[in-house]
């Protein structure tokens, strides 16, 4: 690892140099530092030595190298979502994408190109200006590469699958520097284990994904009082047993905006309105809601839904 270029005592950053790296370096004496290691779980608090901010593929190969020159462990940021904090590591560099967050859609083939950092709400955006949209986790602010490489359960998933099923193609660097493409035509067994196989196959830059027309849904919770929790699940266990797979739906423990505790169950319809309504209707009947919000909504609503309710902080399991 280089050493500082600054006298003992000083105040200045640490300057650390990339061979070939254009994008923002971060060391633990820099201002930013403690914002750019925080993740979503701030119960998660890693120093790593170096943050390497990547603006492209080239980036991410420079840093890669500098950290196999240097014995460093890697840790890989996308989202930063990941519960366990696994973006960030102690002691050695982290590969940052959260500055990679472009999102291209080719309408016509019904395509989208995302880049590593991009979080769900950046696809959803785009996509939604076409009419179209692939699985994306339940959480606007998820990150792409972290909900794709580990399956990716989502409200379109019912009637679209997983969002690695609608994974087409991935560019890749691997552990050695080199650049990659994983699709089912080449690199094939690496595209199989990028497909739901999780991390540590290499550090996908940009992702490949298929699009579907989903141009609105008909979604939202319906709340109870906690003290009905128990008929509420035991419900929801039996009426998800044959629930149509154009609906998707979740149930759990939930704070109103005033603080008060409520059982949830919420469902996201994609398909044909009228049918939809009758594919609800039970979650509307059953026992006495405090609240019943299931109504017609841009799929990008039911996106960004369960937002306030998951903000950064200390998560538990």
């Amino acid at each position: 690892m280089p050493t500082p270029n600054t006298a003992e005592g000083s105040k200045e950053p640490t300057v650390v140099e990339i061979d070939g790296f254009r994008g923002r370096l971060i060391s633990a004496d820099h201002a930013d530092y403690d914002i750019a290691r925080a993740v979503w779980n701030r119960a998660i608090d890693r120093r790593p030595r170096l943050i390497a901010r990547c603006i492209g593929s080239a980036d991410v190969v420079a840093a890669v190298r500098f950290a196999r020159d240097h014995d460093l462990e890697i840790a890989i940021r996308g989202g930063g979502h990941n519960v366990a904090g696994t973006a960030v590591c102690d002691d050695g560099i982290v590969i940052d994408l959260s500055a990679m967050r472009a999102v291209r859609v080719d309408p016509a083939d019904r395509r989208a190109w995302v880049q590593g950092g991009a979080l769900w709400a950046d696809v959803d955006h785009e996509t939604q200006a076409h009419g179209l949209a692939t699985t994306g986790g339940i959480v606007s602010h998820t990150g792409v590469a972290g909900l794709t490489l580990g399956g990716g359960i989502g409200w379109l998933a019912g009637r679209y699958g997983l969002a690695c099923d609608n994974l087409t193609s991935a560019n890749v660097v691997l552990a050695d520097g080199r650049v990659v493409t994983a699709s089912p035509t080449a690199n094939d067994d690496l595209f199989w284990g990028l497909r739901g196989g999780s991390g540590n196959f290499g550090i996908v830059t940009s992702f490949e994904y298929q699009l579907h027309p989903v141009a609105g849904v008909l979604a939202g919770p319906v709340f109870h009082p906690f003290s009905a929790a128990a008929a509420v699940f035991g419900f929801y266990r039996d009426f998800v047993a044959a629930v149509p797979d154009e609906l998707v739906t979740l149930a759990g423990f939930l704070h109103t905006p005033e603080g008060v505790p409520v059982a949830g169950v919420i469902g996201c319809w994609n398909g044909p309105f009228d049918a939809g309504e009758r594919a609800v209707q039970p979650m509307r009947t059953f026992g006495a809601p405090l609240v019943d919000e299931i109504q017609p909504m841009p799929y990008a609503a039911i996106q960004a839904a369960l937002d306030p309710a998951l903000p950064p902080g200390a998560a538990t399991t």
